[in-house]
């Protein structure tokens, strides 16, 4: 068991932007845990990745069992099809996780590592960005406790594939193949959830490109509308929150720094791990956004 004192171990299963970008820099310079190695599905990218931050490389799937032995816990930085059975995989093997969101694009999916998690009695972070960067997540927190909110207003639309764009993340086959529905849909709901409660009843329909409207209702008797895309044009981009109630309206800060907000996630994840308490932003909340984004979409046909 890990002590207060002793750094945890956390290994990374993934090469990609968001792995070379965020979590590789953040584990490496966490003063309390140490990088274990890095796993990948290319033994190059392994090795690239991990030799710039001292840390061991793993490939293949023997490898992968090998970084579990070395580790207390595992980071995930991969498409979420992948990520979640070797999540289950993890946690079987008696690692804590730190999932990337969303955990599955599949109900079934998400259910197998939400499961793996209890039954192996692991702690687990999904880590939505914005639970966990600095002023969103006190934001978050404030607006929760004011409560009285009547309705609210989500926005979050980006140009990732847009001409003369160079996101890295273009390139991304999940992204462009599910959409903004899938890869900004958890910020959105991460956000409306805690303020508003969990959602009661859905609606959806599809917009151009890749966008999607959903009309949320809530357990505290609010309404949400949430906008989410990634194939907009640039000019028509933003990232807003908005709320509305009896002390007038909020809106969501600016953030940024998301090397910062990961880091926050391993604490809460150490915290987690040390304590035996739960974060709100788990295996099972994270099941909870799957299960809600799968509804929306089935909702929402093909829009053909």
């Amino acid at each position: 068991m890990t002590t207060p004192e002793t750094p945890l171990r956390i290994g990374l299963a993934g090469t990609g932007p968001w792995a070379r970008n965020t979590q590789a820099p953040a584990l490496a310079a966490h003063p309390g845990a140490v990088l274990s190695g890095v796993w990948g599905r290319r033994a190059e990218a392994a090795a690239e990745l991990a030799a710039a931050h001292g840390a061991p490389a793993y490939s293949g799937d023997t490898g992968l069992d090998e970084l579990f032995a070395a580790s207390d816990a595992i980071a995930f930085a991969l498409p979420p099809d992948v990520q979640a059975p070797l999540a289950a995989r993890a946690a079987a093997a008696g690692c804590h996780l730190i999932m990337d969101k969303p955990v599955a694009t599949t109900v079934d999916g998400a259910r197998l590592v939400a499961e793996a998690a209890e039954q192996a009695r692991v702690a687990s972070v999904v880590f939505c960005t914005l639970r966990f960067a600095p002023r969103t997540s006190a934001w978050i927190a404030e607006q929760g406790a004011v409560g009285d909110w009547f309705t609210a207003r989500a926005e979050w639309i980006g140009a990732l594939w847009a001409p003369g764009t160079d996101s890295e993340y273009a390139a991304s086959p999940w992204r462009r193949e599910r959409g903004g529905l899938w890869d900004v849909g958890p910020h959105a709901l991460s956000v409306l959830i805690p303020v508003l409660g969990d959602v009661t009843g859905l609606t959806a329909a599809r917009g151009p490109s890749d966008a999607h409207h959903l009309v949320l209702r809530h357990t505290s008797g609010a309404s949400s509308t949430v906008t989410l895309a990634l194939g907009a044009p640039v000019a028509a981009t933003g990232v807003e929150v908005v709320l509305r109630g009896e002390h007038g309206v909020a809106e969501l800060p600016k953030w940024d720094g998301a090397v910062e907000a990961f880091a926050a996630a391993v604490d809460a994840l150490i915290t987690s791990v040390r304590t035996g308490e739960a974060h709100p932003c788990d295996v099972r909340f994270g099941l909870r956004l799957t299960e809600l984004l799968a509804e929306a979409e089935a909702l929402a046909g093909t829009g053909e």
